[in-house]
């Protein structure tokens, strides 16, 4: 049998194309979703969303062809997907519609090609993270994630200054387009079927497909720093993945949260320090790199992590003495937790050793690095060694 997969726009039927009008006026049978067949009187017309049943009900049908309608572009997170390998005994023809991608886009008068597309409705998603690592993110909303939702948490992840437009009711005589930074415009009640288009002029980006800006590229003064070759390690330790959410715990002058910010530009790094002068030399860094998915938490550890996200990753670079209270926090909040730890003294290796055996930490890994740079002294370069440090790595199986 003939099957016609029409994407039939946004449900105004000024937006359906000439195909996909002539496809279903030749089509005794449709099938979709309710909203979708309410104008077609006279045809046989079948209710269903689910892609099983209407593949059921087209190998079911005695006279065809059918028409499945489908919103939208059948591109564009369609229903069609599912259905072509339902679909393999019969003559299929697709016929591609409007998208709201496409038709908001036009009505804001700015281009679509450059947008990351992101669609949280009915899904698992990271929606902050998109618009925190793209200049612009398109945004399908519904169900129990709306645009008011997701204003809300961008205000929470520290970009409340985004500009975000919101288009409700699309192509329908009572469209409305709300535009406002997402701190306006969180909380605010939409529709349970908008779209958000959300432009971010600074996203966080990383420049460098490998870990290693020199320690220069950082405000210093004489706050502690991991320099450059042992930070190399260490994140390659960490192991980090784009969406991850670190926790720096004694960051110093952020040498690590800064890097690290930059190896999560979807997710988040929490740089925990109790000194003054440290946290203010972080804020400089922070503001000079233009890391929005940096948040500074000044504060001793573990009373300070109480209240952050569950982390996927921790580097402890300083514990003043909370070591084993520290990690615990952190298992307590993810049992499949990463954990990298760096000590410059025999005392703290020790003390790293007695924590992860006695919290189960598995695949413990140890690295002593040593080196040594040059240094010029007139014509000549001389040979400056740094401090051994141990690196040591492991992380719990209780997930």
């Amino acid at each position: 049998m003939k099957v016609y997969l029409v994407g039939v726009g946004l449900g105004n039927p000024a937006t359906m194309t000439l195909a996909a009008r002539e496809a279903i006026a030749a089509s005794p049978l449709l099938i979709g979703a309710p909203r979708l067949l309410e104008d077609y009187v006279g045809k046989t017309c079948l209710p269903l969303i689910a892609a099983a049943d209407i593949a059921a009900a087209i190998d079911e049908a005695r006279e065809g062809p059918a028409a499945v309608l489908l919103s939208g572009d059948v591109g564009f997170y369609s229903g069609a997907k599912n259905l072509y390998p339902l679909l393999e005994g019969h003559q299929v023809v697709t016929i591609p519609g409007v998208s709201s991608l496409v038709y908001f886009c036009a009505r804001l008068h700015t281009p679509w090609q450059d947008a990351f597309l992101v669609s949280a409705h009915g899904r698992s998603h990271n929606a902050p993270g998109a618009v925190q690592s793209h200049e612009k993110t398109f945004l399908l909303t519904g169900g129990t994630y709306r645009a008011g939702d997701l204003c809300t948490q961008l205000t929470e992840w520290g970009l409340g200054h985004v500009t975000v437009h919101v288009g409700e009711r699309l192509s329908y005589p009572d469209e409305a387009i709300t535009t406002g930074t997402a701190a306006e415009l969180a909380g605010k009640e939409f529709d349970s079927l908008a779209v958000v288009l959300a432009e971010n002029p600074a996203p966080v980006r990383r420049s460098l497909s490998a870990p290693g800006l020199p320690d220069d590229a950082f405000l210093r003064d004489k706050v502690p720093m991991t320099k450059e070759e042992v930070r190399c390690l260490s994140l390659s330790k960490l192991r980090l993945e784009p969406c991850h959410t670190l926790w720096d715990v004694g960051a110093g002058t952020g040498s690590v949260s800064c890097e690290g910010a930059l190896a999560v530009p979807e997710g988040r790094v929490f740089a925990i320090e109790q000194k003054a002068e440290a946290v203010a030399l972080l804020e400089k860094n922070k503001a000079a790199m233009g890391l929005t998915n940096l948040h500074i938490v000044p504060g001793t550890a573990p009373e300070a992590l109480r209240d952050l996200p569950a982390p996927d990753r921790v580097f402890l670079g300083g514990s003043s003495g909370n070591m084993e209270e520290i990690l615990r926090c952190a298992l307590e909040k993810n049992p499949a937790v990463r954990v990298v730890v760096n000590a410059v003294t025999l005392e703290t290796t020790a003390e790293i050793l007695r924590c992860f055996a006695a919290l189960d930490l598995t695949d413990t890994d140890m690295v002593q690095v040593a080196a040594t740079r040059t240094r010029k002294a007139g014509r000549y370069h001389l040979m400056d060694a740094q401090n051994p440090v141990w690196i040591v790595s492991g992380e719990a199986r209780h997930g």
